[in-house]
């Protein structure tokens, strides 16, 4: 593979609160996953910071038209395009993504703006005829929403762009302020994606960017009183913190996943071939670093054999490597100690019996795909959410009903995708399966931006994402009623 020396000018980005740039008596480092460089420093925020923030956008009341929010969102949109290469670069220095994946991270965020906009000059209101019933009068009840005093958004390191857009695009579209945490690790997107806004025309005080270490601002970011909701995408451990502290707030969980890919035994060779081609993409993109990334590969026993080789065969093609280099397929992950833990699972399971069919080596955060078969579902590797471009190939019942008993056996309920083509076994997986989404013949991710999205059990606490669900979530239902 061609090596790309990278240079990069070291960047400072301050925090963004109401449009002005604030620093902190100290700064985070944020380091590039492939050789571990420093390639920018965001400031230590604490909570005070956030404090002042959340003060800023609860004493500001926005009077954006819809049209205005319209405009606003889609020409941020065309400028995210129009820097798509500098804002791929970001994502990747920051969180070693391949730029084939940064890129497209790019594209989805597009889309997010692109359909918030849409979205903000439809009418939401309705209209309730009062005389249905013979206590009935002649009225009509309407209703029209509301924007809330103010959203904390908190958001992962795996989507340091669409993540973002995904929680502040539909705040704007519902004419809400909204003050954002991004995580330590990935900060540096969020901040340069403020500034277009900004650019775009959006009041500043309408949005603040907020950075720092959790344990300095994370409890003011739940717990500030100016602020009705809490939208947080993240771990399971963090999201039940939340839960436990935000208290008198709604909020709005998208936690882990452990998201199946099951392979029914009705498939022909070519079928079988289809399908391994969404298990290797499904398990590989981002880095494998996604909630609904394909975790736990649940073939039936009966076409194992004749599965397995075509995954590896399709797993030994992707090209691993330098995330710069745009002919590589996959990057790093997040940094050196992810990749270790996930590396020591894999030997984990293969110590209780999986067999390792290919594994290149690691090197420091550099995890190539890594194709295991032979997984005991009882391991570390498919119970718990191994964010990673490992491949595990679990043997599955034949039986159908003890098949589903198995993928619902997980502490998760996010997303699943079932191979199969006939219909009744679609719809016996789809009413069975204990998640969020059941995807037929595609990868537990797929999804549009304006589709509701989201888990149940540990994977979150049923409030769907998704540009029109975020929209619903983040306004408040007023009713009134007319003598006509």
């Amino acid at each position: 593979m061609t090596k790309v020396e990278t240079t990069f000018a070291l960047r400072h980005e301050p925090m963004r609160i109401a449009g002005k740039k604030v620093d902190a008596e100290e700064v985070i480092e944020v380091h590039y996953p492939w050789n571990d460089a420093v390639i920018g420093t965001v400031p230590a925020g604490n909570a005070e910071h956030a404090r002042k923030a959340f003060e800023i956008a609860a004493a500001y009341q926005p009077k954006l038209t819809r049209y205005e929010r319209q405009r606003i969102l889609l020409k941020a949109a065309e400028m995210l395009v129009a820097r798509k290469e500098e804002i791929s670069d970001i994502i990747t220095l920051e969180l070693g993504i391949s730029k084939q994946d940064s890129l497209y991270e790019v594209g989805r965020a597009f889309d997010v703006l692109t359909l918030s906009g849409q979205m903000c000059i439809r009418d939401d209101g309705e209209i309730f005829s009062c005389d249905l019933t013979p206590h009935g009068k002649a009225r009509k009840i309407f209703t029209m929403r509301e924007p809330l005093t103010a959203i904390s958004a908190i958001t992962p390191f795996n989507h340091p762009l669409n993540m973002v857009a995904h929680k502040v695009a539909p705040a704007i579209a519902t004419n809400n302020c909204v003050v954002l945490k991004p995580t330590e690790l990935t900060p540096m997107t969020a901040l340069v994606f403020a500034d277009i806004l900004y650019e775009a025309g959006l009041p500043p005080e309408m949005l603040s960017v907020v950075t720092g270490w959790p344990a300095d601002i994370g409890m003011e970011m739940m717990t500030n009183p100016n602020f009705d909701l809490i939208t947080f995408t993240g771990s399971v451990p963090v999201g039940k913190l939340i839960a436990a502290n935000a208290h008198y707030k709604r909020q709005i969980l998208e936690l882990g996943g452990n998201d199946p890919l099951i392979i029914l035994n009705d498939l022909s060779d070519d079928d079988l071939a289809k399908a391994a081609d969404l298990a290797v993409a499904g398990a590989t993109k981002n880095s494998g670093q996604r909630c609904t990334a394909v975790k736990r590969i649940l073939c039936q026993e009966s076409v194992a054999d004749r599965f397995v080789p075509l995954v590896l065969e399709r797993a030994k093609k992707l090209r691993f490597g330098d995330p710069m280099d745009r002919a590589t397929d996959l990057g790093t992950v997040v940094h050196a100690r992810a990749a270790e833990t996930f590396e020591r699972r894999v030997h984990m399971a293969a110590e209780q019996g999986a067999e390792i069919l290919y594994d290149p080596g690691r090197r420091g955060a550099l995890l190539p795909p890594i194709v295991v078969d032979r997984v005991p579902h009882s391991s570390e590797l498919v119970m718990e959410e191994t964010f990673a471009p490992i491949i595990p190939i679990v043997r599955a019942p034949d039986d159908d009903d003890a098949l589903i008993a198995l993928s619902n056996s997980t502490a998760f309920g996010l997303s699943s995708g079932v191979c199969t083509n006939d219909f009744r076994r679609m719809q016996k997986y789809i009413a069975g399966l204990k998640v969020g989404t059941v995807n037929i013949w595609e990868v537990p991710g797929y999804r549009i931006e304006m589709s509701p999205f989201g888990g149940i059990k540990d994977s979150g606490n049923g409030y769907k994402e998704g540009v029109i669900e975020a929209m619903k979530s983040f306004t408040n239902v007023k009713t009134f009623s007319l003598p006509w």
